[in-house]
This record gives C-alpha cells, structure tokens and sequence, in this order.
C-alpha cells in the first residue's frame, strides 16, 4: 500500500477532554478511506487533524506526528495555506461563498497569486467538470452560486477545493445534508476523483462506506479500533466492538 498520510501516536484534547487516544493509521494514496463510527467517537475531529481544522479551537492540545509524504505538518515552521492548498475540505452542509458560481471557483486560485483571466477561465471550467457539474452551470456562472440547489452547492463546494489542485480531499459527512439523487451523485464523483486525488471521507451511512470506500477505519470514544480494506471489515471484522457496530448492535 502506497501510502500518503501517516499517523502517529496521535493524541488531542480540548481542554481537559481528550477526545483522541493514541491513532496510528497509513493512509492510502489514491484509495477513499471512510472514517466510520456512532456520533461523538472522534472521527470528524480526527479528520480535521490532517490539515490542521482543529488549530482554529481555542485550548486544543495535539501531540504525535501527522506526516502528509513525508513532511511533519504540526512543524511550526509549516505554512498552513500551503497545507491547506494541498489537503482540501468539504464540509458537512454546503458553504458556497455568497458570490457567482465563478468567483467561487476562482477564489482560491486568485489567493494563491493567478490573475491572468485565460488561466482562470481554464480552472474553472476544469474544476467543475471534474466536479461533475460544468454542463449543469455553464450558461450561468455569473450567478449567484447560492442559488443552486443543496446538491448543486456542495458540488460547487467540492470544485472549488479542486480548483487549487489538491492531493487529498477530506470530506466531513459530505452527503447527510443532500437527497438520495445529490448523495449518488456525489458518491459517484468520489470514486471518480480517486482516480487523481486521495479522499477521505467521514461517514455515518454503512451503505455508503460499502459501495465506495477502499478501506474503513473504525473509531469508538476517541479510539482506532480496527482499520483495513472495506470489504474485509464488513465481511470479517477483526474486533468484536467492529462487528457489533456495522451489524447494527451497537452505536
């Protein structure tokens, strides 16, 4: 396994509460990884770990290494907007900038220095092609993006974290907001995307994490408890607590 993240020894705590114990885990490259477990087990604050979401709570406390190909990205001398251009977000309710459907898109770009109009005509086309919605918006891109519909917008949300050309993408339960025609659509763009990023994704939805996902990692209060390939989690899990939870007994 070729892998893009490692995790080690990782520990977090909001104030007094430690909210994650000790994670090791190796995330594959271009694979999608879906973090699974009840609500509150860790998985979303673990996910904001791997581009540095959580410095933006007040009194967290990490220790451990997140190496992303090798590089320590807790090391102080880090530039975070690199980081971030580099390992990108999705969050969990569509978030489009209240701007046209093209500055969206164009935001991160131009924040990362291009101005030149052809290149950024060519970055937002592409982006929202491979966001799965060019022939959607084409004709209306100087319109507000909030005007779309929810699964239009996380679309738009998804191209424009695309758009500065990320390696990985995070997703944070990027669908539970969406209608099952949104939620397929998105989950067939995922197993797109793999092709040229990695993705990892936050899910509650066991269906989901079955039909999509490459390997499963499975958190309960604040722990890693098993993490491998999907299809042998569901179908052999090593940890009684695992079986429980994707059997439907427990969580």
């Amino acid at each position: 396994m070729d892998s893009i993240m490692d995790i080690r020894n990782l520990n977090l705590w909001y104030g007094d509460h430690k909210v994650l114990h000790d994670i090791s885990v190796s995330l594959p490259k271009n694979q999608i990884t879906a973090l699974i477990g009840p609500s509150g087990c860790g998985k979303s604050t673990f996910l904001k770990t791997l581009n540095r979401m959580n410095d933006l709570v007040e009194g967290v406390k990490i220790t451990g290494d997140v190496l992303y190909n090798g590089e320590d990205i807790y090391d102080p001398k880090l530039d975070v907007t690199w980081l971030r251009k580099h390992i990108g977000m999705v969050f969990q309710k569509p978030n489009p900038f209240p701007m046209s459907i093209y500055d969206n898109i164009a935001y991160g770009p131009r924040v990362h220095g291009i101005t030149s109009k052809v290149k950024l005509d060519a970055i937002v086309e592409k982006s929202l092609k491979d966001a799965a919605i060019w022939t959607e918006v084409k004709d209306r891109l100087n319109k507000p993006a909030l005007g779309l519909s929810g699964g239009q917008q996380q679309r738009i949300c998804i191209a424009r974290a695309l758009a500065v050309e990320p390696d990985i993408l995070l997703m944070d339960e990027s669908t539970s907001a969406l209608d099952p025609i949104s939620t397929s659509k998105i989950e067939e763009l995922a197993l797109e995307l793999k092709k040229k990023y990695t993705v990892i994704m936050v899910t509650h939805n066991m269906q989901q994490a079955v039909r999509i996902s490459d390997y499963c990692a499975f958190f309960l209060l604040g722990d890693l408890i098993e993490f491998n390939k999907t299809e042998d989690m569901f179908s052999m899990p090593k940890d009684k607590r695992t079986e429980d939870y994707i059997t439907g007994r427990s969580g």
